[in-house]
C-alpha cells in the first residue's frame, strides 16, 4: 500500500530535477527570468544560476568572455550593472554599439585618424542637461549612440561623409552633444531642428527635427536646401538622406573582353536645390581588367562616349578625350578609379556609353568597353510649408517675378557672356574638366 501511495503522489515544483527546470529557465527573457525569482526560493536559487545569463549579457549588452574575465563578475552581476546604467535603452543598445563596433573595426586600418577622434561616451547627466537647455525630449537611439561615443573632434576627414570632388570639398564631423545643443534652432523654417553634424568646408550640417513643426516629422534627419526661388527666408525645403555615401547596384557591371566597368553613385543635398530643380549626382567609376589576361592585352583609354537621358525623356550625348583629364593605362590585374559628377533639372535620370581604347603593342588597333547604364535619383525632399502656405495671387506674383528675372539673366548672359560660354562648354565637352559656374560644374 505504501508503494502504491508514494507512486501516486502529486509532482511539486520542490520536487522537480534541477536540469530540466534550468532547460525550461534558459527560453526566458530577461525581465521573465527576474520575475521567476518572487515566484517560490527554489526558482529564485535557479534564476541565478549564473550561465542563463550569459546569453543576455551577449544579447543585449554584447559583453565578450575577454570583457567578463577583465571586469572579474559574474554574468548576472554584469547584466544588472549594464542594466543600471544603460538599461532605458536595452530596445536600441546592441545594435547601435554593434554599428559602432563594425564602423570602428572598419576605419582603424583604413582611416586611424577618424577613430582617434571620437569622443568618451556622454554621462547620462548630461544628456538630461541638454534636454533641459533646449526644452525638448531627444530621442532614446540619439541617446543610446551619444552615450558610446559623444561626437568628435573637428577634424579632416569627417565621420558622417568626405569627399574631394573637383573644386568641391566635404567633410562632415558628428558633433558632440554639447555642440549641437548651442546650434539648436528657434527661428522659422528650422524651428525646434537640432544639428548632427558640421561640414567645416562647406559650413553645412544635417539636422534631426526633435518636435513635429512646419511640415517636418519628430525625429527626421534632413538635409536644410533654401528656396531660392521663395522671398520669405523661412521657405527651406528638406533632402531626407541617409548618411551620404556611394551605392553600387550589383547589377551595374558590365564586361568586354578582359575589361570590367563598375560604376557606385552617391547624390549630394548640398549642391542641390528644389527650387529651381537642380540635382547634382557624383558617380565613381572602376575599370578593372583580368588578372589572367594575356600581357598583350595591355591598352590605354583614348576617349570617351556618353549617353545621358532625365526623367522627361531628354538625350544629351558627350564625347571627348580621356577620362577627368587622364589617358589611364590598363594592364593584367591592374585597376583604375575616377570620380565625377552630372547634374540633371529632374529628380531622376541614368548614364550609358562606351570607352574607346587602344592596345599598347599594336596601336593601329581600337576597341570599345562598355559602360553599364546607371541610375541616380534624387531621395525623398519635403517641400517647404511656407511655399505651401501660400496665396494664389502671391504664387502667382512670385512665379511671374521668377520668370522675368530668368529672362533677364538669359539676355544679359546672351548679350555679354556668350563667347565666354561657348568657350567653357567647350573646354567641358572635350577636356572634361571644371569651369567657372555660380555652381560646382557638370562634369562627364
Amino acid at each position: 500500500m505504501a508503494a502504491v501511495e508514494t507512486e501516486s503522489a502529486p509532482l511539486t515544483l520542490e520536487s522537480l530535477p534541477t536540469d530540466p527546470l534550468l532547460l525550461i529557465l534558459s527560453f526566458l527573457d530577461y525581465r521573465d527570468l527576474i520575475n521567476c525569482c518572487y515566484v517560490s526560493r527554489r526558482l529564485s536559487q535557479l534564476s541565478s544560476h549564473d550561465p542563463l545569463w550569459r546569453r543576455h549579457c551577449k544579447k543585449y549588452w554584447l559583453i565578450s568572455e575577454e570583457e567578463k574575465a577583465q571586469k572579474n563578475q559574474c554574468w548576472k552581476s554584469l547584466f544588472i550593472d549594464t542594466y543600471s546604467d544603460v538599461g532605458r535603452y536595452i530596445d536600441h543598445y546592441a545594435a547601435i554599439k554593434k554599428a559602432w563596433d563594425d564602423l570602428k573595426k572598419y576605419l582603424e586600418p583604413r582611416c586611424p585618424r577618424m577613430v582617434l577622434s571620437l569622443k568618451e561616451g556622454a554621462r547620462e547627466e548630461d544628456l538630461d542637461a541638454v534636454e533641459a537647455q533646449i526644452g525638448c525630449k531627444l530621442p532614446d537611439d540619439y541617446r543610446c549612440s551619444y552615450r558610446i561615443h559623444n561626437g568628435q573632434k573637428l577634424v579632416v576627414p569627417g565621420l558622417l561623409g568626405s569627399m574631394a570632388l573637383s573644386n568641391h570639398y566635404r567633410s562632415e564631423d558628428l558633433l558632440d552633444v554639447d555642440t549641437a545643443a548651442g546650434g539648436f534652432q528657434q527661428r522659422q523654417g528650422l524651428k525646434y531642428c537640432l544639428p548632427l553634424t558640421f561640414c567645416i568646408h562647406t559650413g553645412l550640417s544635417q539636422y534631426i527635427a526633435v518636435e513635429a513643426a512646419e511640415g517636418r516629422n519628430k525625429n527626421e534627419v534632413f538635409y536644410q536646401c533654401p528656396d531660392q526661388m521663395a522671398r520669405n527666408p523661412a521657405a527651406i525645403d528638406m533632402f531626407i538622406i541617409e548618411l551620404p555615401r556611394y551605392v553600387h547596384d550589383p547589377e551595374c557591371v558590365a564586361t568586354t573582353g578582359d575589361i570590367t566597368v563598375s560604376v557606385s553613385t552617391s547624390f549630394l543635398p548640398e549642391l542641390s536645390s528644389v527650387h529651381p530643380p537642380h540635382y547634382f549626382f557624383t558617380y565613381r567609376i572602376r575599370i578593372e581588367m583580368s588578372k589572367d589576361a594575356l600581357p598583350e592585352k595591355a591598352c590605354q583609354l583614348d576617349s570617351r562616349y556618353w549617353r545621358i537621358t532625365n526623367a522627361k525623356g531628354d538625350v544629351e550625348e558627350v564625347q571627348g578625350p580621356g577620362v577627368v583629364g587622364e589617358f589611364p593605362i590598363i594592364s593584367p590585374g591592374r585597376v583604375y578609379e575616377y570620380t565625377s559628377c552630372t547634374t540633371f533639372s529632374t529628380t531622376s535620370g541614368y548614364m550609358e556609353g562606351y570607352y574607346t581604347f587602344h592596345f599598347l603593342y599594336f596601336k593601329d588597333k581600337i576597341f570599345n568597353v562598355a559602360i553599364p547604364r546607371f541610375h541616380m535619383a534624387c531621395p525623398t525632399f519635403r517641400v517647404s510649408i511656407a511655399r505651401l502656405e501660400m496665396g494664389p495671387d502671391e504664387y502667382e506674383e512670385m512665379e511671374e517675378e521668377e520668370e522675368q528675372e530668368e529672362e533677364d539673366d538669359d539676355d544679359s548672359a546672351d548679350m555679354d557672356e556668350s563667347d565666354e560660354d561657348d568657350e567653357e562648354e567647350r573646354r567641358r565637352r572635350v577636356f572634361d574638366v571644371p569651369i567657372r559656374r555660380r555652381r560646382c560644374s557638370r562634369l562627364f
